[in-house]
Formats: C-alpha cells, sequence, structure tokens
C-alpha cells in the first residue's frame, strides 16, 4: 500500500489575547492552579490488537488514545486508524519495545484499526485488520493526553517551562497568552531544518527547547504540550494555508467552549493570527489580511 509523503512544513496558529474580547471567567484576585496536571498513557495488555510484531493496545480506548508497538525487523510499521469522521489516520512506527500513544480524535464511534508493516520504499504488507468501538469518558480527553505528535510526561522539561510561565495567571485565557508569548518571543525559526528535514520527522519538545530553534511542526507540538501539560484541552490541526501544508491550534476554555484556530480581536472582528507567518512577513498588512481570512485555511488532521 503507497503511503503519502509525510508533512514536511507545519506552522503555527494560537490564540493571543483573547481576555480583551470574552467575559472574564475569574475575578481579578483569582489565581488558578499552575501546578503541572499531566495525564500518562499506559498499556497495561487487558485488551490488545494485532500480533507480534504490530501490537495496539486498546485497554484504555474510553480515555482517548491506543498503545501502538513494533518490534519487527523492517525499518518501520504503520497503524492507521479511520474513524466515525471517514479520515484515515497513519502513524508510523519506528521497532522500539516501547508503546506509543496514538489519539482517537474522531471521538466515541466505530474504528477501523489497520496494521501494514514496510516491505520496501513505500510498500506495505496488510498484518492485520480490525475494528473497536469507542465510548469516550469525556470528549476533551484526546486533546489533553500526550501522544506520537504531541509527545511529553511527568518530567518533560516543558512541563516544569509552563508551570513557571503560567504561574500567577488568573484564568486559563490569560495561561494560554503567556504560553504563547513565550513560545514567539524565545523560538526561532531554523530556516536551514526546514530545508532539509526528512521524512517521518517528529518533534522533540525539549530538544526545542534546548536549541530555541525549530520548524513550525516543532513550534506547535511544543505549544500544545505546554498548554495540555496545564490541564488546557488543545487541539493540534494540520491542513492547508493556501498550497501550503500547515498548523495551527484551538483551545477548549470552561464557560466558552472550544475557540478555534489562533484568534486575535482586531477591534473590529475575530482575525487569525499567526505567528510564523506574521514573523516572516515583518507582519505586512498583506499577511495579517491573508492569515485573517478564514477562506486560505482548510482541516485536514487533528493531533
Amino acid at each position: 500500500m503507497p503511503i503519502p509523503k509525510p508533512i514536511r512544513w507545519l506552522a503555527l496558529a494560537l490564540l493571543p489575547a483573547l481576555a480583551l474580547c470574552l467575559p472574564a471567567l475569574a475575578d481579578a484576585d483569582d489565581i488558578r492552579p499552575s501546578d503541572p496536571v499531566v495525564y500518562v498513557p499506559d498499556a497495561p495488555g487487558e485488551r490488545v490488537l494485532g500480533a507480534d510484531p504490530l501490537l495496539v493496545d486498546v485497554s484504555h480506548a474510553d480515555q482517548g488514545y491506543v498503545m501502538a508497538r513494533y518490534t519487527g525487523a523492517a525499518a518501520k510499521a504503520v497503524v492507521m486508524l479511520t474513524g466515525p469522521d471517514a479520515v484515515a489516520y497513519k502513524y508510523f512506527l519506528p521497532p522500539s519495545e516501547s508503546f506509543v500513544p496514538l489519539p482517537l480524535t474522531a471521538g466515541s464511534g466505530a474504528y477501523a484499526v489497520d496494521g501494514y508493516e514496510n516491505v520496501e520504499g513505500t510498500t506495505y504488507a496488510t498484518l492485520f485488520k480490525d475494528s473497536l468501538d469507542v465510548a469516550l469518558a469525556s470528549d476533551l480527553l484526546p486533546y489533553l493526553y500526550p501522544n506520537q505528535y504531541v509527545l511529553f510526561g511527568p518530567d518533560t522539561k516543558a512541563v516544569a517551562l509552563a508551570a513557571q510561565t503560567v504561574a500567577g495567571a488568573d484564568s486559563d485565557l490569560a495561561a494560554v497568552e503567556r504560553i504563547y508569548r513565550y513560545v514567539i518571543d524565545n523560538i526561532t525559526y531554523d530556516d536551514e531544518k526546514a530545508a532539509t528535514v526528512t521524512g517521518g520527522y517528529l518533534p522533540t519538545v525539549d530538544d526545542t527547547l534546548a536549541t530555541r530553534t525549530g520548524i513550525c511542526f516543532d513550534y506547535a507540538a511544543l505549544t500544545t504540550a505546554m498548554l495540555r501539560s496545564q490541564n488546557i484541552p488543545t487541539r493540534l490541526e494540520i491542513g492547508y494555508a493556501g498550497s501550503i501544508y500547515h498548523s495551527w491550534i484551538s483551545v477548549y476554555v470552561d464557560d466558552v467552549g472550544w475557540i478555534d484556530r489562533l484568534i486575535e480581536f482586531s477591534g473590529d472582528g475575530w482575525t487569525r493570527m499567526d505567528p510564523t507567518f506574521a514573523s516572516n512577513g515583518d507582519s505586512s498588512e498583506a499577511i495579517l489580511q491573508y492569515i485573517g481570512d478564514g477562506s486560505n485555511y482548510a482541516l485536514q488532521y487533528l493531533h
């Protein structure tokens, strides 16, 4: 089965100063908790699909994730998850003894779970085909747990940094604003990496912190990890901005719900604000008009 080329260029979009535009969610004297809240996935083996060398542990599917592991001799395997939204998500797994969390972002419903092993090039052999009925304990859980695209844990440095960054914030919106500002003020876009990144690249959030550089995928993963570790449900959304593969972020706030894409209030309406495009375009009027036009964006995948 031919596998499409992986995403090579992603950009970040997040939500700056919404506190100016929405009703106050907390009194000025209130301080939200800033201690990390990290949801840790595991693979207890209570229910498993497939067989060695490719296993998918679905024991905690109600929490919005499955765990996958490939221990074969091929260069890689693929787990394809197709949920009730009919979108096929392909997750590439190199040989490893460790399980990797994969999100169930299509929500509750019936999933096809298919496993493939690389033969050569882009040719894959089928290892198994199975199905899974999912009833999520909460629709928000897929956007709180780490997954292969946004991988972090209790000891990840980005988690500690998020707690420091939001300390003293009086609302989730204020916490989002602080994390957003930290990322765009401290991470520099790496043009050389963007030009040379190889297929199958996945970000490591602590590497991004250590080098203070990254491509758009790194921006998005770091920001999402920091927000999720603060118990703020966050969707890393992938699609197209015009003809360019792109990524933006939506956040969930109690009493407001999902706030889609990176949104900034401009005084006369809601406007997307994309820091990668804006910085590379020196915040030119043409760039700001482009990223403010929702018709330029087409969502394909959620992670």
